[in-house]
């Protein structure tokens, strides 16, 4: 079993029962020094499940003030279809969580 941390459309039912047949436990939980931002989805699919077409994405800020306090996903092989899922724009990385848990997570893929 993995830890996913999310913040945003994986955590919608409709979106979850698409990409991974089932609805996943989700755990209240915080990432510190990161900061969420907004952007425009440009994969068509995303935008017709999440019905939104700008989503969050967070960077790493290293300012322990800012804090997104989301959710972790309980994932098996399904990490490998949420990686399916995920734009260009997000990149997944391991992260240590506010509980002392390692998850991994989708950050902002800045490409530079």
């Amino acid at each position: 079993m993995e830890n996913l941390f999310s913040y945003e459309t994986l955590q919608l039912t409709l979106v979850q029962l698409h990409l991974f047949g089932r609805t996943l436990l989700m755990q209240p939980d915080a990432l510190v020094g990161y900061k969420k931002e907004r952007i425009k989805i440009k994969v068509e699919m995303a935008v017709d499940l999440s019905r939104e077409e700008e989503d969050v994405v967070i960077s790493y800020s290293g300012n322990d003030s800012e804090v997104v306090d989301d959710v972790v996903l309980s994932v098996t092989q399904e990490l490998e279809k949420a990686d399916d899922y995920e734009t260009e724009d997000y990149k997944r990385i391991n992260a240590t969580l506010r509980s002392g848990k390692s998850a991994w997570v989708y950050v902002k893929d800045d490409k530079e």
